[in-house]
């Protein structure tokens, strides 16, 4: 269904690096985080973290968990399907950096999805969704991802 998935996060100097990459793992559990430090538009220290997951088994777990994400948000990420995404079936999605880590002994690697928050714009977690899709166009890779979507969530 998903051929891979590439991730981008900019890290500005006012906010904490250990919390964002612990969202980006909330999302993406199995990434191997490139972190680069650069510096800003205003000479300012940024890191931009980034990576790509393509194994079959992580790129399935990242889709069974944002169908289970809340239903609100589910429904307006179904609507907003075509507006999401490119010519060639590439879906990008913008998730929120904010993550409340959980203290638990029992659910370290559990993926919390109640904090999965898709956002329209601003400062965010990128995703870059490349849909299995033969031939890749865009009305391929939607139809497939129309087939895997709840029934009671589509109009």
């Amino acid at each position: 269904m998903i051929h891979n998935i590439r991730y981008r996060v900019f890290v500005y100097e006012n906010e904490d690096l250990d919390s964002i990459t612990q969202a980006l793992l909330n999302i993406i559990p199995s990434a191997e985080i490139e972190a680069e430090e650069v510096e800003g538009l205003l000479q300012e220290p940024m890191v931009i973290l980034n990576g790509m997951v393509s194994k079959k088994r992580e790129t399935k777990e990242f889709l069974n968990n944002l169908l289970a994400i809340d239903k609100d948000q589910l429904t307006k990420l179904y609507n907003d399907l075509d507006k999401k995404m490119d010519e060639k079936g590439n879906l990008f999605l913008r998730l929120s950096k904010e993550f409340t880590p959980v203290d638990s002994e029992d659910n370290d690697s559990e993926v919390d999805v109640s904090q999965w928050k898709i956002l329209d714009g601003g400062d965010s977690i990128h995703l870059k969704v490349k849909i299995a899709a033969y031939p890749a166009k865009k009305e391929v890779a939607l139809n497939k991802l129309d087939e895997v979507f709840p029934e009671d969530i589509k109009n």
